[in-house]
């Protein structure tokens, strides 16, 4: 028998974006970008600069998240329940690995940008152009999906069930609390915070932004398949 369930979707999309904003792989290619840019420019150059980078990894993410859903408006329902219990279970596993890099960061299979796309973005964040910067962010936005893919594509499904317009007002705020950390950031370089105490804080915290994204990811992931297989119904 399912049981019909009220998620609210405000509540449900503020906790999944601000546990997905805080992953050490989004905060630490912002930390690597601003660190080169107080070297190379002014404090309004790493601003402005910044501020680019962050925006267009916020519309690079949007139209990638509009793009999905689109993909999934046109797939038969009898199908998309079968993605959304395949998408269920692979979130539950990521957040399984998140977890797992709590105890044994770094170890065996972990969700992280590879060595050889971070190295291309560290040799990209020495190019201080708009065009470079727009493209550093529309790249840094494409390799962190291993990162910060699982919470979003979670989202995604659950918006793919009714997708009106304020599905996408809400994917929008999604999006904008995402990034809002980078922002946060940012602004903080700006107005004299050392950037060394914010490479220590990452370094510090990063086991515990794992363990937050990972029980995020494992009660998403469960209640995207209980959704899926009819055992909960959302009213």
């Amino acid at each position: 028998m399912a049981v019909e369930a009220y998620i609210p979707a405000l509540t449900t999309v503020i906790t999944t974006a601000l546990i997905d904003s805080i992953n050490p792989c989004a905060i630490g290619v912002l930390i690597l970008l601003v660190s080169v840019l107080t070297v190379y420019k002014s404090k309004k150059e790493m601003l402005f600069y910044g501020m680019v980078y962050i925006f267009c990894v916020f519309l690079t993410y949007l139209l990638a998240g509009l793009g999905i859903l689109y993909f999934l408006s046109k797939v038969p329902l009898y199908i998309s329940e079968y993605i959304s219990i395949i998408v269920g279970s692979v979130v539950v596993i990521a957040g399984l690995i998140e977890i797992k890099d709590f105890f044994w960061y770094g170890q065996g299979i972990t969700l992280s940008i590879p060595p050889e796309k971070a190295k291309k973005i560290s040799k990209m964040t020495k190019k201080f152009t708009l065009p470079a910067m727009m493209l550093l962010g529309v790249f840094v936005a494409g390799v962190e999906l291993p990162c910060t893919g699982g919470p979003y594509l979670a989202i995604l499904v659950f918006f793919s069930q009714n997708f009106d317009f304020t599905s996408f007002m809400l994917l929008v705020l999604y999006n904008i609390i995402f990034v809002m950390p980078l922002i946060v950031i940012l602004l903080m370089v700006y107005f004299g915070y050392k950037i060394q105490n914010l490479k220590r804080w990452k370094q510090s915290n990063r086991v515990y932004m794992r363990l937050a994204a990972g029980v995020v990811l494992i009660l998403l992931g469960w209640l995207l398949i209980l959704i899926a297989n009819g055992t909960i119904n959302l009213s």
